[in-house]
């Protein structure tokens, strides 16, 4: 059943539906957009760094095209793999799209498991340093010499937050958290933190109600995973890796290519992992990724909590939708 951590709002200007991937996040905001939540209509505003990018669609489990028709969906495929697409673009273009949607009528409901995204629309993003090429070369030939566990303990002694979030392996976001410091004195962490000086948004928590799909049993999610990712396998998600290979001007250091279930793929068919073991990889990796969700949507107090895993979820989560907009 829905969990309340916090009194009900008076008026929401939008709902927001978050939860780990396989969760159930799609079907429980189709059904909520097909009830029309009080509203001309509903309209989905995707909170996910992998469903922005063309071409990436299997792998994304990015929403059918029966589905995209049946409800309007927006932030999908609006981004070329190569170029990034940022968490302060996203709440630019979030923030203008909840005006727009309500000015029209209808009501938009902010769906996705992209953290980073959510916490840049409803708290702000401190200002980052834009990248020092100079400073990026250093760090990388640091790597070269020490290898990049010893910088991820480099890090873990200057920003003990961000480090406890990174595999040593990851050598991206390593880089990029050592360069904030360097350039910055700061650890990033700390230039992830809310500030008064920070995007300027009317929409926070107190006026868009979340929704967090938190599973009890976490085989349930674990087994929705599993089989998830076989599916997209089955359903030609390789090839779909192959296609953007062959573009020749991607390469496994861009955000896109960084998606979980891309990146697996893209080493298997650089022969960096045996290829018979890329759905074991790629579930792993995605697993790695729910757990991570959840413990950013447990650190939040003010969230209505729903078993995703419990058998009437979808009617409960109806009915939060109800009580708070009244319908």
């Amino acid at each position: 059943m829905v969990c309340a951590t916090s009194p009900p709002l008076a008026t929401p200007l939008a709902l927001a539906l978050a939860g780990p991937t396989a969760s159930g996040k799609t079907s429980i905001a189709l059904a909520m957009a097909a009830q029309g939540l009080g509203h001309e209509g509903v309209e989905i505003i995707s909170v996910d760094s992998a469903l922005v990018y063309r071409g990436m669609d299997i792998g994304s489990a990015k929403p059918s095209p029966a589905e995209r028709a049946a409800v309007a969906h927006h932030l999908i495929d609006i981004r070329d793999p190569l170029n990034a697409y940022s968490a302060a673009e996203f709440a630019r273009d979030a923030q203008a799209l909840v005006q727009d949607i309500r000015a029209r009528g209808k009501f938009p409901l902010l769906v996705g498991g992209s953290m980073l995204y959510f916490k840049a629309l409803m708290e702000g993003l401190s200002d980052m340093p834009a990248a020092d090429p100079a400073v990026r070369l250093a760090i990388q030939e640091e790597a070269a010499q020490k290898g990049w566990p010893a910088l991820h303990a480099d890090l873990r002694r200057v920003d003990p937050v961000t480090a406890a979030r990174l595999a040593p392996a990851d050598s991206q976001r390593i880089a990029r958290a050592l360069e904030v410091f360097r350039l910055t004195g700061k650890p990033l962490s700390a230039l992830h933190s809310p500030t008064k000086n920070s995007l300027e948004s009317q929409l926070n928590w107190q006026n868009v109600p979340l929704l967090s799909l938190e599973p009890q049993e976490r085989a349930w999610l674990h087994a929705r995973i599993e089989t998830r990712f076989s599916a997209m396998l089955d359903h030609g998600f390789l090839d779909e890796v192959k296609t953007l290979r062959a573009r020749g001007d991607l390469h496994p250091d861009l955000p896109s290519m960084r998606c979980v279930g891309y990146r697996q793929a893209w080493q298997a068919l650089d022969g960096l992992i045996p290829l018979h073991e890329l759905r074991e990889r790629g579930i792993f990796a995605t697993r790695q990724l729910a757990k991570r969700q959840l413990t950013w949507l447990r650190s939040l107090p003010h969230r209505q909590v729903l078993q995703a895993d419990a058998p009437d979820a979808l009617p409960q989560a109806l009915q939060w939708a109800q009580a708070l907009l009244k319908f």
